[in-house]
């Protein structure tokens, strides 16, 4: 039996958790491997069951230093956490495939539309969804909303209330586009779990609302079975060369289901173990596509009403080697 490869651990404690739980209830012998710069200091790394240094993604050796970890782990599917990834781990798919390995990674065109947030908006246009809307930032509307078109993890993004806001700096930096504010007290923001199949047909779709945000993830957040999945289903049912998980952003307004899409993250998102714990388990859908060669059904027998509560919690290491 083949083992996972969860690259760039870092934090994701649960995930790694819910990856080792997954093979244990599918009666696999496998094990849950994990990569990091610093293992050491990778909470995740260090209860996977065995965590490997690499060097930073963007290094030239990146992609030879993961194919020597699979073939001496007898890696069977790579899982990427990180955004910074995610374009140079499609761009070798085939050098993956060539040794056996599966990455749960989509199609190159669609990392490239998710990393570009330009592309995004074309993207959810094209596909009947909405978007806020476009503000020239030398005519404004106030107030307006400014983020970089590569950006993650909510960094360089400006709410702009009123001109005194506008500043020199936030005016000539070439990597922010401008919108339309969306009233957090008109709409409600939702992160979307959807799993895709190696057949590019989505299996599940499972809203979380955003109650509570720290440093761009969830900190509290609650599944709701709301017009969101219909809606989402007709438009986006089938994406050829999208696969596993990918977690779509999203406004979504109550009062008449008014939707408009903010981004697409084509991996596991931070929030997705609430996901989990409502019983949409998608790292059982993986397991069961990529290493034992099955197939998975669209399901909405995910739980509603599943509220998570985050706190912090501690990993602890007796004679700890920096």
């Amino acid at each position: 039996m083949k083992n996972i490869l969860i690259t760039s651990a870092g934090k994701r404690v649960v995930l790694v958790k819910i990856f080792q739980r997954t093979l244990q209830e599918n009666g696999l012998d496998a094990k849950v491997y994990t990569t990091d710069m610093r293992p050491a200091m990778a909470p995740a790394g260090i209860v996977s069951d065995g965590c490997i240094p690499v060097p930073r993604c963007t290094a030239d050796n990146y992609i030879d230093c993961l194919l020597d970890i699979c073939r001496e782990k007898q890696i069977g599917v790579v899982i990427p956490t990180i955004d910074t990834e995610l374009l140079v781990l499609a761009e070798n798919h085939q050098r993956f495939m060539d040794q056996g390995v599966r990455l749960a990674v989509s199609d190159l065109e669609f990392v490239k539309i998710c990393r570009d947030k330009r592309l995004t908006k074309e993207f959810f246009l094209q596909a009947g969804i909405a978007v806020p809307e476009p503000v020239d930032k030398f005519h404004p509307i106030f107030p307006m909303f400014a983020k970089p078109y590569d950006g993650s993890l909510s960094t360089n993004i400006h709410i702009i209330r009123r001109a005194e806001d506008l500043s020199q700096d936030i005016l000539n930096d070439p990597k922010l586009i401008f919108m339309e504010y969306i009233d957090p007290k008109e709409y409600k923001e939702f992160t979307v779990d959807l799993y895709y199949g190696l057949d590019g047909c989505v299996k599940g779709i499972v809203p979380r609302e955003r109650i509570e945000i720290r440093a761009g993830e969830i900190n509290k957040g609650i599944t709701r079975k709301n017009g969101i999945v219909s809606f989402l289903y007709q438009r986006l049912g089938v994406l050829k060369g999208v696969r596993g998980c990918i977690c779509l952003q999203l406004f979504y307004r109550e009062s008449d289901g008014d939707i408009k899409g903010i981004e697409v993250n084509p991996r596991f998102g931070g929030g997705f173990p609430l996901s989990y714990y409502a019983k949409a388990n998608y790292a059982d859908s993986l397991i069961r596509e990529y290493l034992l060669g099955g197939t998975v059904d669209y399901s909405d027998a995910w739980l509603d009403r599943t509220l998570m509560l985050r706190y912090d919690n501690d990993v602890i290491v007796y004679d700890a080697k920096e």
